[in-house]
This record gives structure tokens, C-alpha cells and sequence, in this order.
């Protein structure tokens, strides 16, 4: 690609306040999409064919959409899938067997305060204040504040510093490909079998404040959803939710 135009694009995502995770996976497709030098309806049929995901198809679609500008294509729409959640003894056995105080800590911070894994790693001493926790530029460039529980604190008092990462790894911040394993390895030891990630902890966090009467809206502001139809899916998966409705029969 010429170097001008993927500048002019990669300024562009900067400007909109794009995380760098989205930035290297719109760059990627970006590339390849002028590697082959198709139109962008035939790129993105070309990686139907080859049997892609649909969630690859639509990423690769949106990054070729921002690059070009075209709208001559679609998106595919998203597949309605309900998230993986776990019941909150299943992350009280996960936090239990794991021994490493860090480690816990990860575990702790990704439940009790419902972050994404990206503002987990980037949470600074500095914006841990007595009963809260101020996160920074999360996505969208946009700071809000979330919860921060009587058992988080007193963990964080055994690696209290006046600044720097709350996790530090050894260059500094800790690594998704490190905090993915520490989620493996305890889920593994907890003997749960559904696959656990960062996000499976925030879904979790999400729908057991729902199933505690907490209102969708606060929770919207917690997780920093612009959008309340982005948290309504919770309203899906919460037991109460279901518990609640009177039977016509009975």
C-alpha cells in the first residue's frame, strides 16, 4: 500500500480515538485488502468463500469501509450470540485456587470491577482513589469511573504504590498473552469447562449486578456501553430475570 494513503487512514483511527488493539487488526485487513487490489465487494466474498468467520468478515469489512469510504457493500450483520457466563462460586473457586497473590489480583480486578482486559493492564496506581477506581481514555477515549469492593482493597493494600501499573510485568506493563494464561490455569484448577476469558469475567460481573436489582443503566455507565441496547443483552442471560415473570398458568 502506498505508504501516504495508509498514513492518511492510520491518522484517521488515531483521531477517532480507536484502541490499538482495533488500529493493528484494521491495519492488518486494511493491507491485505491492497495486496489484492479486488473492489471491497469482492475482497469480502472472497473471504466468505475461503470459509472466514463472520465476526473476521465483519472486522475486515468495517476496516475496508473506514479506509475507502465506500458503502456500496455491507457489513454483515452480527451473529446473536448469548454470552458465556459463570456463576459467581465458579469465579470464588477460580480466585480460591489460585495461589499467586498477582495473579488473584487479575482475577479480582476483571470480576469486581467489570474492566475490559485492555483498561485492567493500563490501570495506574495513580487513579485508584479510597472508594473508587477512575479509568482512564477506556474505549472511545471516554473516562467513567466503577466499583471498587472491600475484598479488592484489601488486596491491593499487599502491592500498594504511589505510581506505575497496578500489574507490572517484567517490561513494564503486563502482557493480554500472560493474564489469558493466569484465566486458563485457575479456570483449569476450578475444574470449569466452559472456556474463560477476560470478557467471559466482565459478562459475568455485568449480569450478576443485573440479578441483584442493580439498574441497567447504572450498569451501562459502569461498563462504559454507549449504547443501552450493548448491555440489554444481559437482561438475556440473568436468572432473575426469567425467575421473576409470573407463569400465565399458575
Amino acid at each position: 500500500m502506498e505508504a501516504n494513503k495508509f498514513e492518511s487512514t492510520y491518522n484517521r483511527m488515531l483521531m477517532k480515538g480507536f484502541s490499538k488493539q482495533t488500529i493493528k487488526a484494521y491495519s492488518y485487513w486494511i493491507n491485505k485488502f491492497e495486496e489484492l487490489g479486488l473492489d471491497p465487494r469482492e475482497f469480502c466474498f472472497k473471504l466468505l468463500k475461503q470459509g472466514k468467520a463472520r465476526e473476521t468478515i465483519r472486522l475486515a469489512s468495517a476496516a475496508i469501509r473506514f479506509h475507502t469510504g465506500s458503502k456500496a457493500f455491507e457489513i454483515p450483520k452480527r451473529e446473536k450470540k448469548l454470552p458465556t457466563i459463570l456463576s459467581k462460586n465458579e469465579i470464588l473457586k477460580m480466585i480460591n485456587v489460585t495461589k499467586n497473590l498477582k495473579h488473584r489480583l487479575l482475577i479480582m480486578l476483571l470480576y469486581s470491577t467489570g474492566m475490559r482486559i485492555s483498561e485492567v493492564l493500563s490501570l495506574r496506581w495513580e487513579n485508584i482513589t479510597h472508594d473508587h477506581i477512575k479509568i482512564k481514555q477506556g474505549k472511545g477515549n471516554k473516562d467513567r469511573i466503577t466499583l471498587l469492593g472491600k475484598k479488592l482493597k484489601k488486596i491491593l493494600k499487599e502491592f500498594e504504590k504511589e505510581k506505575g501499573y497496578v500489574l507490572e510485568g517484567r517490561k513494564g506493563k503486563y502482557s493480554y498473552k500472560s493474564a489469558q494464561k493466569v484465566l486458563e490455569n485457575a479456570a483449569k484448577k476450578a475444574k470449569i469447562k466452559n472456556k474463560v476469558t477476560p470478557h467471559v469475567l466482565r459478562h459475568s460481573f455485568a449480569t450478576h449486578l443485573l440479578e441483584n436489582g442493580t439498574d441497567i443503566r447504572y450498569i451501562q455507565k459502569i461498563l462504559g456501553h454507549s449504547r443501552l441496547e450493548t448491555t440489554q443483552i444481559y437482561t438475556h442471560v440473568s436468572n432473575n430475570s426469567i425467575k421473576n415473570i409470573k407463569n400465565p398458568l399458575d
